[in-house]
This record gives structure tokens, sequence and C-alpha cells, in this order.
């Protein structure tokens, strides 16, 4: 069996193991707590690419939602638990986890401001935002 194939043997068990245990892909890379941060980024997004957002939002959370057209063609990325102890962005905010949020900028233009990181609240077993970092976009000369 060449270097490929025995590659290709990996991938095919790795993911009969997932599909057999039940579990998705997140869940299998991130763990339960992950896949749950992804799974609300999700809802997250498409809430505030509509305008829904505020049911998500920590009581007497002060996160910035933005305008809903800059939710548009964003996913979850990586979900870290949070430490504001030691964040450099947030320091003392709390919150249990913090996920990137990962997107094309098609459409967009240097200059446009964009949602970056999503922090979350854990409360009575579900997440909440706490807060957005959004960041000013910058394409480049070229673009």
């Amino acid at each position: 069996m060449n270097r490929w194939s025995r590659v290709g043997a990996v991938i095919v068990a790795g993911a009969s193991l997932v599909v057999l245990s039940g579990c998705s892909v997140n869940t299998a890379l991130w763990g339960a707590d992950g896949a749950r941060v992804i799974d609300t980024t999700e809802q997250l997004i498409d809430a505030a690419s509509s305008g829904e957002q505020d049911t998500l939002a920590c009581e007497g959370s002060a996160a910035d939602f933005g305008d809903s057209q800059a939710w548009e063609e964003l996913s979850a990325g990586e979900p870290e638990e949070f430490n504001g102890e030691t964040s450099v962005d947030r320091p003392l905010l709390d919150a249990a986890w913090r996920i990137n949020l990962e997107g094309t900028a098609n459409g967009r233009v240097s200059g446009d401001i964009s949602p970056t990181d999503v922090f979350y609240r854990e409360v009575d077993d579900s997440l909440c935002v706490a807060d957005i970092i959004w960041q000013t976009i910058d394409l480049g000369e070229d673009n």
C-alpha cells in the first residue's frame, strides 16, 4: 500500500468512527462544548443576518451586533475557552468561550467593518453573547 492509499484509509476510518459513534465532526474535533459553541455561533450568524440577534444577547450585555449585512457569508471558526485575566482584547470580560468568525470579503470593500470574534457566557446550560469584536476590513491597495 503506497503512502496516499494509507492516508486515504486513515481518513475513511476516522470518518467512519465519527459516523458510527453518532457524533458530529465538530464534536470529534472540538469536543461537546466546542461543538456547542460552533452551533450557537451558526445560529447567531443566521439570526444577526436577519436582524433577530437580540434573543442571543446576555442580559446586561452591551454587545454591538452592528449591521445585519456584515454577518452575511460568515461562518463559525475555532472555539476556545476564554480567560479574561490573560486576554489582551477583553481583559476581565465575564465570558467562558471565544470563537473567531470566518468568511469571504465578497461585496465588501476596504473600510467596511466586520465582526471577527464572539465571546459567550454560559447561563442556565446555554450560551449567550457577552461581547463581539469588530474590525475594519483592509483588502490592500489592489482590491
